[in-house]
C-alpha cells in the first residue's frame, strides 16, 4: 500500500480511496491564502564554539542526522526521548546506507517533502518490520521541557529543539505514573514518519515539513526536527499535481549518516540556544508581542550555529 499523507489547506479530507488516512491521490489541495506574518527578532549573541556557555548546548553526535542531498545539506536533531523506536530505525537504516541515493519522490509546496522509498513510487519500504506508533509520549518531571506559553488546559514549549504541547504539570500528581500526556507539533522542519492506513505501519519512509501543518499532530510519529537546512528542504523539486509525486528527474539523498559515524574531521558541530536560557526567553517574548493573538510556537526561530565539515575528497 502506498504510504502517503492526505492534505488540504489546514483540514484533513475524507478521501474515497483504498484507505482513508493515507491516500495515493490527494483531493483538492490548495495552498494557504496568506503566509504567516514574518517576524525578525533581534538575534542573540553567537555562542562560543567550545559549547561551554550555559545559554547554548551542543547537539550530541549520536542524535544528529546528516542528510547530504543534490540541493545541499540538511541536519536533523533526533528525538529519542519522544520516539525511541523510530529514532532507532532511522539510525539503523542510515548506518546501513539504506537511504543513500533515494529520491524525494513526493514534495508538496506549503506542506512537506517525502522520501525513504527504495521503489520511488510510494510502495517501497525496508525489510524490517513496521513500527508501533509513537504519536504521543508521557512527560514527567525528569524530561527536559521548557514552557513558552500556557493556553487553557495545556502548556506549549520545547523538548530540545522540538516544539511540543502537553497537559500542564499540575496534573502530574493526579496520574498513576506521575506523568502527563504530550505530543510533538508539526512546525516547519519537523520530521515525521509516513505510514499506511493502520497506525502501526511506519517503516522507512519519512517526511520533512516545509510549512506548519497542525492537522498532522498526534496522527503521524515525529522523530526529530531540522536544525539546519530548512532552505534546502524548501528548495526540493515539487510535484506538478495534487498528488505531489515528482515527475521526471528528482532530487536525491546522496548520503545519510548519523554524525557519530562520520570521521571527526567531517562531523558538523551544531550549537542551539537553550529554550530555558534568558536570551531565549527574551526572544520568545519579542515574537509573542509581534504576533499577538496569532502567535504560534512555530513562529519562534531557534537560533543555531553550525560549524560545517564537508566530506573529504
Amino acid at each position: 500500500m502506498v504510504r502517503y499523507l492526505a492534505t488540504t489547506a489546514g483540514l484533513m479530507l475524507t478521501l474515497t480511496c483504498a484507505f482513508p488516512v493515507l491516500a495515493q491521490t490527494e483531493v483538492g489541495y490548495v495552498p494557504p491564502a496568506t503566509d504567516a506574518v514574518a517576524v525578525t527578532p533581534q538575534s542573540p549573541a553567537p555562542p562560543p564554539q567550545n559549547g561551554r556557555s550555559p545559554d547554548w548546548r551542543t547537539v550530541a553526535a549520536e542524535d544528529l542526522l546528516v542528510i547530504d542531498t543534490t540541493r545541499g545539506r540538511i541536519l536533523v536533531e533526533l528525538a529519542p526521548l519522544i520516539a525511541p523506536l523510530h529514532v532507532e530505525r532511522i539510525r539503523l537504516l542510515s548506518r546501513a546506507g539504506f537511504y543513500d541515493g533515494l529520491t524525494w519522490h513526493r514534495v508538496i509546496d506549503y506542506f512537506m517533502a517525502q522520501t525513504g522509498d527504495p521503489l520511488g513510487n510510494g510502495d517501497g519500504q525496508s525489510a524490517y518490520p513496521d513500527l508501533k506508533a509513537e504519536f504521543t509520549f508521557r512527560r514527567g518531571p525528569e524530561l527536559p521541557f521548557t514552557a513558552v506559553a500556557s493556553p487553557a488546559g495545556a502548556v506549549i514549549g520545547f523538548v530540545g529543539s522540538l516544539p511540543v504541547q502537553s497537559q500542564p504539570d499540575s496534573l502530574m500528581p493526579l496520574t498513576g505514573d506521575g506523568k502527563v500526556h504530550g505530543w510533538a507539533l508539526y512546525c516547519p522542519g519537523v520530521a515525521g514518519m509516513a505510514r499506511d492506513e493502520g497506525n502501526d505501519t511506519a517503516n522507512s519512509q519519512f517526511f520533512l515539513m516545509r510549512q506548519p501543518y497542525p492537522s498532522l499532530d498526534k496522527r503521524y510519529t515525529v522523530w526529530g526536527t531540522v536544525v539546519s537546512g530548512l532552505d534546502v528542504v524548501r528548495s526540493l523539486k515539487t510535484g506538478e499535481d495534487a498528488s505531489g509525486m515528482v515527475p521526471g528527474e528528482r532530487d536525491r539523498m546522496i548520503r545519510v549518516r548519523v554524525a557519530a559515524d562520520l570521521p571527526e574531521a567531517e562531523r558538523p558541530l551544531v550549537q542551539i540556544l537553550n529554550p530555558g536560557s534568558e536570551p531565549f526567553r527574551l526572544l520568545a517574548e519579542q515574537v509573542r508581542a509581534a504576533r499577538g493573538a496569532d502567535f504560534s510556537i512555530c513562529d519562534i526561530p531557534l537560533p543555531v550555529q553550525v560549524v560545517t565539515a564537508m566530506p573529504a575528497t
